[in-house]
């Protein structure tokens, strides 16, 4: 019988948020726990799971999951050696197995490990041996080091953004893993490096130019040789050397295929890279938006401080503006500030309490702003998200009321992707004036499709749009559109090529 190995390492970081992750920061789970969990939700273990379940004669090996609740900052030494342990520990005391198959992000960063995802499927080639097969399932804002592609059989990676296709892209993973194991394909993967760090509209898949190069992945997949094939546009927030956006295509032991194919995605990606940024308005320009607007849910994007891009989710710089400028619409925000929590659950529900908010994780960046609110609402900050059921832990969780701004104030940062941060808590942003939305980009029936408008604000923050503005020292450079006259020139590197006979 067959046996199947599943672990799981994942964290996306913003190297730009001063505040470290930490071993707390994440959902661990070994064994059946781990398999549990994940048939309970539509993300990449579940798609792969669900295809293992239908293989008959498979028996499947939980290893080790360590689950970011969150996305954050730097991973601390501390807690990357305690997982790396861990995870290791995994595969080693795993029973002997067929194949493996790892759910991984990409975008990890620790402060002395800078490609984790790859150093772990090194260590594991050491432990496993070179016979055995291993894909890996990645977000496309990963970033594709040759130690990842050298290390792994293949690779898959989403096709859509904002991401919808969490199971599948875990069927296709486990389905790649299975005709490994068969013998039935060969693979062999060219990557091609795009000097370019890119944001904006243009990225979502169903509507944006970037969903061209997606599309061209997609119909190499479809062909007879195709095995895999996507972007990779990295998190622009992950300064590490190898950071730039990748193509790549796997097929059935066709370098040539592979490399043509990978290239032609890569001159597409190239053509349309100028498109790729956020057109932003400043603070001041958003204070002025906000005194005229009049009629329907205004939606302020303050994508500078996406917690699910690593930031550290406590700004207060558009509360602190709209302030000022005396705007007095219903405005729902959604904040990360531990001791304003202790302090409203000191005082409990009813009560009237003075409070600082803003400003403990990022503090050069955010001053903290006395503010004298209700406390309206008490939780334990435990819930399932509405996109695609993760369980989500915010900590200890206050929604406080300061005149006519409602904010529902976390211990810890959690996903802002969706609503259900807001949901969770008796929020429903459509009954608002105005809304902060911490998230670049949404599901449209999330806010796009019913807010009158979107506006994409040039706040501060540790995971900016302004990319300029962040300081990048490690990624290759140069790289569009942190310097002027960036030239292209792509060059397919081969990996895993079939041996020849002599």
């Amino acid at each position: 019988m067959p046996r199947i190995l599943i672990a799981e390492c994942k964290q996306e970081v913003s190297t730009f948020n001063p505040h470290l992750s930490g071993y707390g920061d994440f959902g661990v789970r070994r064994g059946v726990e781990l398999v549990n969990y994940h048939r309970t939700v539509r993300n990449e273990i579940g798609g792969a799971l669900s295809v293992f379940d239908a293989a008959p004669g498979i028996e499947l090996v939980p290893a080790y999951s360590a689950f970011f609740i969150t996305s954050g900052g730097t991973l601390a030494d501390e807690a990357w050696q305690r997982i790396a342990t861990e995870f290791l520990d995994g595969i080693r005391t795993a029973p002997p197995v067929d194949g493996i198959y790892f759910c991984m992000h990409g975008a990890m960063a620790s402060e002395t490990e800078l490609d984790p995802e790859g150093w772990l499927l090194e260590e594991t080639r050491r432990i496993v041996g070179e016979n055995i097969p291993i894909v890996v399932s990645l977000d496309l804002h990963g970033i594709l080091t040759d130690r990842m592609v050298e290390h792994s059989n293949a690779i898959v990676a989403y096709h859509t953004y904002p991401h919808v296709d969490f199971f599948e892209t875990g069927e296709r993973a486990a389905r790649l893993l299975l005709k490994i194991m068969a013998g039935e394909v060969s693979p062999v993967t060219a990557k091609v490096a795009i000097p370019a760090l890119v944001r904006g509209d243009e990225l979502i898949t169903a509507t944006g130019l970037f969903g061209g190069s997606i599309r061209m992945a997609q119909e190499v997949e479809k062909g007879p040789h195709g095995l895999s094939a996507g972007m990779f546009i990295g998190n622009p927030f992950t300064d590490v050397p190898a950071l730039q956006t990748y193509s790549f295509v796997v097929t059935d032991g066709d370098p040539e295929l592979a490399e043509s194919a990978a290239l032609r995605m890569a001159e597409n990606f190239w053509k349309n890279h100028e498109s790729m940024q956020v057109p932003l308005v400043s603070l001041e320009e958003m204070g002025r938006i906000a005194r005229e607007h009049i009629g329907g849910t205004l939606a302020l994007v303050d994508a500078a401080d996406a917690t699910s891009s690593g930031a550290s989710g406590d700004s207060n710089a558009i509360l602190r503006k709209l302030i000022d400028v005396g705007y007095k619409g219903r405005t729902l925000l959604p904040m990360v500030d531990e001791p304003a929590v202790m302090r409203a659950f000191a005082a409990g529900v009813g009560a009237a309490i003075q409070t600082m908010v803003g400003g403990t994780l990022d503090p050069k960046r955010f001053t903290p702003l006395p503010i004298t609110a209700k406390v309206r609402l008490l939780a334990d900050g435990r819930f399932r998200s509405e996109s695609f059921g993760e369980e989500w832990l915010a900590g200890p969780t206050a929604v406080l009321e300061s005149d006519n701004f409602t904010l529902v104030v976390s211990s810890h940062a959690v996903n802002l992707y969706d609503r259900s941060f807001f949901m969770a808590h008796g929020q429903n942003p459509q009954r608002f004036d105005a809304v902060v939305v911490k998230s670049p980009h949404c599901q449209p029936h999330m806010y796009t499709d019913w807010c009158a408008r979107m506006v994409h604000v040039d706040a501060p923050g540790s995971s900016s749009a302004n990319l300029r503005y962040l300081g990048h020292t490690r990624c290759p450079r140069p790289i569009f559109p942190l310097d002027a006259e960036v030239p292209s020139t792509p060059v397919a590197k081969l990996f895993h090529q079939p041996k020849t006979s002599t």
